[in-house]
């Protein structure tokens, strides 16, 4: 839909560069009529035609993606706003106030509760309007709307479930105050408020890129024949200042790719980001249009209210709408700052036309000409187009005032959205502005405003919600559980590969294929990449199961005659995400939430190199947690020394520390490939089976050796982080404790132990040092606010219970990686790690470097029995000659 700008042909401006001024008022004149009679889509076919048909005849046209600074729906095309205006504009202004009390009155209790009024005033039309007549909530005949509210505006949200009975005004008093019970979470927190929130927002930039993977996963779910999703609707509402978050835009290239018309942003442009202009010098909404309909989107532009319809509809020479393009952000804030007269003078004053065309009008009437933002019937008619839009994604680029209503307390000013307390004055100007029920004496309280249960408002409230489904924002929580299959059904990585050498890498791939062919859980298993499948191993994927193609596959693949060709496929099982681990990370994020999302279990997989992992996408993962996502994040070619030859920027040696701080994070670095199998077949059933919020991160390595067969008896240590792999009796002097692929060096150097030096050791795989920190701190707790009670002891000292001499730890991470166990271990215990920056060469080279290859182990190992007495210094220094060990060797730690 374009808007009708068009200035009559004989208004036109003359150009200098116009060699015929008739020819092109005949041309102009042919147009008009064409408008006229056939309306303006008939208009705007000619044109591109006539564009097509200059540039097949070499004319080099330049596109440009910018409309004129209007509405995008002109006024004779707006469908009526059904319901009842007057009752939607009173509630409207309850919510408005409920909202502003709730931060007022909890800044008035302490200034520490901080939050946010000016960005829901500014955008309280945008989300009323939704609420009463398009979000979908979930119920038995539809699946309901997906909303990622803007994390800002989390007051509006709650002062609107506080009118419909939701929450109560205990909870509201208990805005930002959790620790007791019964409190409100700062913004949108799945976590903390489980049966409410669905997504986390609030961290800028997060939700835009995840609603676009949300809604092209619906489409996924959609095509293979998981779930049917057509006519459910993704709203992402963001503001203009977040979209300079690199994550906001990143993928609307996708999103237009894809032709997600499931999906709708409402960029609220109010101006201003949180310290001034979003563009002062230019134009935000012209700029993001551009973008977006660069990127293949619908654009609708709401900028004026209906207040300027008239004073348009006068402007036949096109001067206010030039006056309009000339002005920009900047002086549209000061515009609303510094009230009517100052616009009189500044925006209508710079052409004596403009000034006479509002000489009519007071100076409180030009402070109401409205934004499009503001204006219910603007919004209703943008969201009508948008809903009903095919074959594109939509933005909404909605003009608006930050800190609406709040007057001198903050409307429009630079400092409105730190703003956490409103004087009596401004309070009692807000009550009169918005017309709330609330006598001078209360005034002083600012109360919430609640209006009978049988009041027209509240009837109506319920009533719109009822007709829409339901009540949202809501989470559910009650998705079927599967039966995921027992351990045996890896019956093939439990044994012994029997001298042949693979990575865990291709074992995971191993498991995963296993997993695909299971008749129960496979049709649920979501492969993701990004473009590293063939690093990985996984192109043998490719044939059997498809990438998944909105549009299948329109071309012959190159390698076509190939075993394991490059299949795309309309019913494809894996998410190849190209090179983007952000996005990457949204497809996870948004299968490992279709429990709550879409009421089904789906189980992904995302792997990726792990160095590329918490240190890129760590905001999206930290959200993984907060919206209690399930699933499993492969690390791959992780650790510091196991990808040979690629360097610093490639080498992971801290990802494991880094995952340790998602609370519901279970993290796990296997060596081999029995320990992933039982690590994967716990989490599946944890996940799954039991429905713990859990989501799992398991490192795999791509060095090539041979690995064993499971020994008996070991599953319940592989869970829970550590077990005596080699056992050496009862005369053992030395336990080393070893993860990942450096678990073989500690084999290794077990052997180069008993063999060169007599001495014998254990030797432990821990699976996750991670694991057994939070076990050895959840026994410390209990020991200390149980002080009369036997003492709780931690899995790591029952392990080593009985053992004796002193306890290594090594690790292909960072030393802080085995050091986390320290408090745990119940004797001497020595660490060694891989700090500093990766470099290039072979793994054997760089485990010297790093002095966690056998040697240094074996080392370690002596230099702490003599530290205890146990064998002579000499002893120490003849290993140090053995093994080529040099004293002087630069510190690998220091830069």
């Amino acid at each position: 839909m374009s808007a009708v700008s068009l200035s009559h042909p004989s208004q036109i401006l003359k150009s200098e560069n116009d060699i015929d001024p008739e020819e092109t008022r005949e041309w102009l004149e042919a147009l008009q009529a064409v408008i006229e009679t056939e309306g303006i889509e008939r208009a705007h076919f000619l044109i591109e035609s006539l564009v097509d048909q200059a540039r097949r005849a070499g004319a080099n046209l330049p596109y440009k993606a910018n409309t004129a600074y209007i509405n995008t729906i002109p006024p004779h095309m707006e469908p009526r706003l059904p319901g009842d205006a007057g009752l939607e504009h009173r509630i409207r202004s309850y919510i408005r106030w409920n909202a502003m009390a709730m931060v007022v009155r909890a800044n008035r209790k302490s200034t520490e509760y901080g939050g946010h009024i000016a960005t829901f005033a500014s955008a309280a039309t945008l989300y009323d309007v939704g609420f009463n007549h398009f979000f979908r909530a979930p119920n038995k005949d539809h699946g309901g709307d997906l909303i990622y509210f803007q994390g800002h505006a989390a007051p509006g949200i709650y002062a609107r479930a506080y009118l419909e009975g939701r929450l109560t005004e205990e909870q509201l008093d208990n805005f930002r105050a959790e620790i007791g019970g019964n409190g409100l979470s700062s913004y949108p927190h799945p976590w903390l408020m489980p049966d409410f929130w669905q997504f986390p927002t609030v961290s800028m930039g997060l939700g835009p890129l995840m609603a676009i993977y949300q809604a092209r996963f619906m489409k996924y779910l959609e095509d293979r024949g998981i779930l049917k999703t057509a006519g459910r609707k993704v709203w992402c509402f963001c503001g203009d200042g977040e979209m300079d978050e690199p994550e906001s835009m990143g993928a609307i290239g996708l999103a237009g790719r894809e032709k997600l018309d499931n999906l709708i942003f409402v960029i609220n442009c109010n101006l201003q980001r949180l310290d001034g202009p979003v563009r002062g010098d230019g134009k935000i909404i012209q700029e993001l249009e551009a973008e977006f309909r660069g990127a293949g989107w619908n654009v609708i532009k709401v900028i004026w209210g209906s207040y300027w319809d008239p004073l348009l509809a006068k402007d036949k020479d096109g001067l206010l709408k030039k006056r309009m393009e000339e002005a920009v952000d900047g002086e549209y804030q000061a515009y609303k700052a510094k009230g009517g007269a100052y616009t009189r003078e500044h925006f209508f004053g710079k052409y004596p036309e403009l000034k006479e065309m509002v000489a009519n009008l007071s100076d409180e009437d030009i402070w109401r000409l409205n934004r499009g933002g503001h204006d219910p019937h603007k919004v209703y008619a943008a969201y009508h187009a948008a809903v009903n839009h095919t074959g594109q994604p939509t933005v909404i680029l909605a003009k608006t005032v930050k800190g609406y209503g709040m007057g001198s307390a903050g409307e429009g000013l630079m400092t409105t959205h730190q703003q956490k307390k409103m004087d009596e004055q401004a309070i009692r100007a807000f009550r009169d502005r918005f017309k709330i029920p609330i006598p001078d004496d209360k005034l002083a309280e600012v109360p919430y405003y609640k209006p009978p249960e049988d009041s027209p408002e509240l009837r109506y409230m319920h009533e719109r919600r009822k007709a829409l489904g339901g009540y949202l924002p809501q989470r559910r929580r009650d998705a079927p559980l599967l039966q995921v299959p027992d351990l045996d059904v890896f019956e093939s990585l439990l044994k012994s590969t029997e001298g042949r050498e693979m990575s865990t890498t291709m074992a995971f791939v191993r498991l995963l294929t296993l997993l695909l062919r299971d008749k129960k859980l496979g049709k649920y298993i979501v492969p993701i990449v990004p473009d590293e499948a063939r690093t990985f191993g996984m192109e043998g994927l490719f044939r059997q199961y498809g990438i998944y193609s909105s549009v299948g596959q329109l071309y012959v693949p190159a390698d076509a005659g190939g075993v394991m060709y490059y299949k795309e496929d309309k019913s494809g099982q894996i998410l190849e995400e190209g090179i983007c681990e952000a996005g990457s990370m949204c497809s996870w994020l948004a299968a490992g939430t279709a429990h709550t999302n879409h009421n089904i279990q789906m189980i992904p997989f995302y792997i990726y190199y792990s160095m590329f992992g918490y240190q890129r996408v760590g905001d999206f993962m930290w959200a993984a947690g907060d919206m209690q996502a399930r699933g499993f994040l492969i690390g791959g070619t992780a650790g510091r020394t196991t990808l040979a030859g690629e360097g610093l920027q490639h080498q992971d040696g801290h990802s494991h520390v880094n995952m340790s701080a998602i609370p519901n994070c279970v993290a796990y670095d296997p060596c081999f490939s029995y320990e992933l199998a039982v690590i994967i077949q716990d989490g599946l059933r944890r996940m799954y089976q039991e429905g713990e919020s859990v989501f799992y991160y398991i490192t795999v390595m791509n060095e090539n050796y041979p690995h064993p067969e499971m020994p008996a008896g070991v599953r319940e240590g592989i869970v829970k982080g550590m077990y005596r792999l080699k056992d050496a009796g009862k005369s053992a002097q030395a336990q080393l404790l070893a993860s990942g692929t450096i678990l073989r060096e500690a084999l290794a150097a077990a052997e180069l132990l008993e063999q060169d030096f007599g001495v014998k050791a254990n030797v432990w795989s821990v699976t996750s040092f991670t694991e057994l920190r939070r076990d050895g701190l959840d026994k410390q707790r209990w020991n200390l606010l149980h002080p009369d009670q036997p003492r709780r002891i931690s899995y790591v000292e029952e392990c080593l219970a009985g053992t004796k001499g002193p306890i290594i730890g090594a690790s292909d991470y960072i030393k802080l990686l085995a050091d986390q166990i320290r408090p745990f271990v119940p004797r001497a215990y020595e660490v060694l790690g891989t700090d500093g920056f990766g470099r290039s060469d072979r793994r054997s080279e760089l485990r010297r470097f790093f002095e966690v290859d056998r040697h240094y182990i074996a080392y370690t190992t002596l230099k702490a029995l003599a530290d205890e007495g146990s064998v002579a210094i000499s002893t120490v220094k003849e290993a140090m000659a053995k093994y080529g060990i040099d004293p002087e060797k630069p510190n690998p730690v220091k830069v």
